[in-house]
């Protein structure tokens, strides 16, 4: 098993720092609270959603083929087919 190694947080830097680091190739994570990090865009509401038994038994059979959840496999065509629909 990997350990990790602990990361030393460091004094706050100025943005014009941050960037040098950064356009050098440096590691910024002893610069980085990500405890706090947020997706902007990302976040997650839930929904419920109806389905047809006969459908649901497709989706899992799909799903297990693929090796997924369900969740996944629903999220993913629902991507798909929207990402189609904006083309």
């Amino acid at each position: 098993m990997k350990k990790k190694t602990p990361i030393v947080r460091t004094e706050p830097l100025p943005a014009a720092r941050l960037d040098a680091l950064h356009d050098a190739g440096k590691d910024l994570s002893a610069h980085m609270d990500l405890s706090t990090a947020t997706r902007p865009g990302r976040e997650v509401q839930r929904v419920n959603v109806d389905f047809p038994v006969d459908l649901l038994r497709e989706i899992d059979q799909e799903a297990r083929r693929l090796g997924v959840t369900r969740q996944a496999f629903i999220k993913v065509r629902l991507a798909d087919a929207l990402v189609k629909v904006g083309q």
